[in-house]
């Protein structure tokens, strides 16, 4: 079982805090979304390109399936894992951080680019349909928000710790 699952939109800094926090628990640090990158052999856009992103999503549940059941550290699922109800299921029961962010810091950290895949068209307009369509669903399996905005990737990770009351170790 995780110590600790991270979930947010993408850009929130998922990854990144992620490393941090699982340096800082001393336990290893794992990723679905590299876990799928991985496993074939290309990128998340080439594959929303190339199949679709149905195909996309039954792998990022079975990747997200795996690690939830494999993985004793800290664990950052990809931005629209939580669409999946036997994946909210799954996650119930374990320390849940949604690490938020609003547009405007959504715009300032990833420029909302066309290297993802679900903003390529208007990007300001789709992060928000896209944020209104998953925002209840991360608070419903949240064990803790954590808002980023305006704040360092170290103070996100201090600021999860203390939502969950971790110990460092």
């Amino acid at each position: 079982m995780p110590a600790v699952v991270l979930v947010g939109p993408m850009g929130v800094g998922k990854s990144t805090v992620g490393r941090m926090l699982a340096e800082r628990l001393g336990t290893g640090f794992r990723d679905t979304d590299e876990d799928i990158v991985a496993a074939e052999g290309r990128t998340i856009a080439d594959i929303f390109v190339e199949e679709g992103e149905p195909a996309f999503r039954a792998l990022e549940k079975r990747a997200v399936h795996e690690a939830v059941t494999g993985h004793e550290g800290v664990l950052a699922l990809g931005g629209g894992a939580v669409l999946d109800a036997d994946t909210r299921a799954l996650l119930a029961g374990h320390r849940v951080v949604y690490l938020s962010m609003d547009v405007e810091e959504a715009v300032r950290r990833t420029g909302l680019n066309v290297a993802r895949p679900l903003l390529a068209v208007n990007p300001r307009k789709q992060w928000r349909e896209l944020m209104e369509a998953r925002r209840h669903l991360y608070e419903e399996i949240a064990t803790a928000v954590v808002a980023t905005d305006g704040r360092t990737p170290e103070e996100v990770t201090q600021a999860a710790l203390d939502a969950l009351e971790l110990k460092e170790a």
